[in-house]
Parts: C-alpha cells; structure tokens; sequence
C-alpha cells in the first residue's frame, strides 16, 4: 500500500447522481436500488452542488412519513436535504490524503472534482478494499 498514490487509482468513477431538483421519493429509490451510502448531487453541468446520505435520506422519510397529515411544505427536492458544499479531492491528491481527511472529520465518502466537474467518489469502502488487497 503506498500512501503516496493519487486517489484517482482506488476511486468510482461509474457514479449514479442525483439532480438538484429530484424528489425525495426519486432518491429513496437511487438508494434503494443501489448498494452504497452517498449520493452525489450535480447540477446541470455536473458541478457537484452537495451530497446525500443513506442516513440523510432515512431520517427525511421518516418525518415525512410522521408529518405526513400535518404537512405544510411542498414536497421535498435534493437542494433541501442535501449536505452544501462537501469537501472535494482532486484526483492527484494522495490516497493518504484521502485516509487523513476521513479520520479527522469521520466522513465516509468524499467526492473527486476536476475543473469544478464530479469524477469520482472515494469512500472508506474503497480505502479498505486497497488497504487490503495491496501488499503492506
């Protein structure tokens, strides 16, 4: 395992979005249909707006589902419930980098921007899959 490697080698690049004007429903079922705990979401020119989580999404649910007769909003998009502005990596940053930014902060997932377009997504699944599939 070499700390030193650009994050681009252990990042997905086969990313599933979500739009900044999706519905709730529509992310319940990106996530539902997918293994994995964060969404990005882009705007139409694939500029990363913000990220959602599993947990995110789980705890919008629920309260739309308590609230549901008492409700007095419209009906919730992405922009609502997404975490803004999350911290980016460019992919030459260094898999050490990455490991040090998700002790620090206990993030789990951190999007790879270059030119200000989403790339890839890293996670801590990703950094454990190399970590142990690399000869230490």
């Amino acid at each position: 395992m070499d700390r030193n490697s650009p994050i681009k080698e252990i990042m997905t690049t086969d990313l599933i979005t979500a739009r900044v004007e999706d519905s709730v429903n529509r992310i319940r079922q990106i996530f539902e249909a997918n293994n994995f705990h964060h969404l990005p979401v882009i705007d139409n020119g694939n500029v990363l707006v913000g990220i959602i989580s599993r947990e995110d999404i789980n705890k919008v649910v629920q309260l739309l589902a308590f609230d549901a007769k008492n409700a007095k909003h419209g009906p919730m998009r992405a922009k609502d419930i997404m975490s803004q502005s999350p911290m980016l990596l460019d992919p030459e940053d260094t898999i050490g980098l990455a490991a040090d930014v998700f002790m620090t902060n206990k993030f789990h997932a951190l999007p790879i921007v270059e030119d200000d377009k989403l790339i890839g997504i890293v996670t801590t699944h990703d950094l454990l899959s190399y970590c142990f599939s690399s000869p230490l």
